[in-house]
């Protein structure tokens, strides 16, 4: 699935082809293959509606945030039992799956991660999957080439591969690795 977004700059019209890059580590694939969760994620990832335009990293989360939200996804509570740092709950879950968007700061990247083991082993908001959503390097730089959007240091899908790839021995919970790559 993709989608076509123009812009036309200086008189000339350039196309940004979205689509998805995944990967699968510990099964995460093989439980996902049959969920309608997975095909509403892509809907929403690939929704027409966003403005790219307008997508600094910040605002590119909070939309895709509340995009999520209006299709039942909801705020995770922290898995801690007191309120120790808004940080370390889950992003949005749905029907035991934990949903995280890492387009913050690379250095991030394990402290997103290790709130999917966290929250696994919590009674309270137990999940069976991770699905963790970035952006790739050449969608970061046709962001700044194109909307002059800054997205240096973001973390992004090579990363997060060789990252997951690296600890995959070390994290039990399933996690889909998702990438909003241009064609």
């Amino acid at each position: 699935m993709e989608i076509i977004i123009k812009n036309i700059s200086k008189g000339r019209v350039r196309v940004m082809r979205l689509q998805l890059q995944k990967n699968s580590y510990r099964s995460a694939n093989e439980i996902l293959t049959n969920s309608p969760l997975l095909k509403e994620i892509e809907e929403i990832l690939l929704s027409s509606d966003i403005d790219l335009s307008s997508l600094s990293r910040s605002h590119y989360n909070h939309i895709l945030r509340e995009l999520f939200k209006t299709y039942g996804w909801q705020h995770s509570p922290s898995p801690f039992h007191e309120p120790v740092n808004p940080f370390a709950a889950i992003e949005l879950t749905k029907h035991n799956i934990g949903l995280e968007i890492g387009f913050r700061h690379a250095s991030l990247m394990g402290h997103n991660l290790l709130k999917f083991q966290l929250s696994s082993s919590h009674h309270s908001d137990r999940i069976d999957v991770g699905i963790f959503i970035v952006t790739t390097k050449k969608f970061q730089k046709q962001m700044y080439n194109i909307y002059h959007h800054n997205w240096a240091g973001a973390m992004n899908f090579e990363k997060a591969d060789r990252y997951l790839r690296h600890f995959k021995t070390d994290f039990r919970l399933p996690i889909y690795l998702v990438g909003i790559d241009v064609a």
